[in-house]
């Protein structure tokens, strides 16, 4: 397909999508899976996310575990987690997604960063503050996915991609269970720790139009 300057789809929403994907082991299960969001685009207008599973097994939600998510603008994340996170591989079918316990944030800070050495997120509210961290970033890497390759099998998506050595999520400053790894992702290896930044996500138009 000849590639053109406009994309005649439907954006669907834009904004930041980093990730910490951790395990006990290479071979294991993840032990941690956690997205923070800063949506500038969407149906249901701006907002951010904090999606935190410790026990992705484990049908239940906060405190009982460390199953939830915080946001300020619930009707936005709803939608996201029903059509695109439990569309995502590491995702897909764990309990601990549909028993979590949604939280409301009170602030959101990101600390400075030349984007090499590290990055960090801050969110709290609730009660909780939880920290993502990555460290020893990459170089970008643009990714430009057609549904056939996409995680939903709908969707165009474009990104710019810096992958991380290592990180971690701390919770009320406990850091979770497990490691950075690495795993199959847009036809390479890939780590389990990434910022995802300009990320855009587009409907096709129906074919023949």
């Amino acid at each position: 397909m000849t590639r053109v300057s406009i994309n005649p789809g439907k954006v669907e929403w834009s904004g930041e999508n980093p990730g910490i994907y951790l395990k006990e082991s290479p071979s294991s299960d993840y032990t941690t899976l956690a997205l923070f969001f800063r949506i500038v685009l969407s149906p249901f207008g701006r907002g951010h996310g904090a999606l935190v599973l410790s026990a992705p097994q484990q049908a239940s939600g906060w405190p009982e575990s460390v199953n939830f998510l915080m946001t300020d603008n619930q009707t936005l994340m709803r939608w996201i987690i029903d059509n695109w996170v439990a569309k995502f591989p590491a995702f897909r079918d764990r309990p601990g997604l549909d028993t979590l316990t949604w939280l409301d944030i009170e602030a959101v800070s990101r600390r400075p960063s030349d984007l090499k050495s590290s990055y960090r997120e801050t969110v709290r509210g609730s009660g909780v503050e939880v920290e993502f961290v990555w460290r020893d970033l990459g170089k970008p890497l643009p990714i430009e996915v057609t549904p056939e390759n996409s995680p939903t099998g709908a969707h165009d998506m474009y990104a710019v991609f810096l992958e991380a050595a290592s990180a971690s999520v701390l919770v009320n400053g406990s850091p979770l269970p497990g490691h950075v790894a690495t795993r199959q992702f847009f036809g390479r290896t890939m780590s389990t720790a990434f910022l995802a930044l300009s990320e855009t996500w587009v409907t096709p138009p129906p074919m023949g139009n």
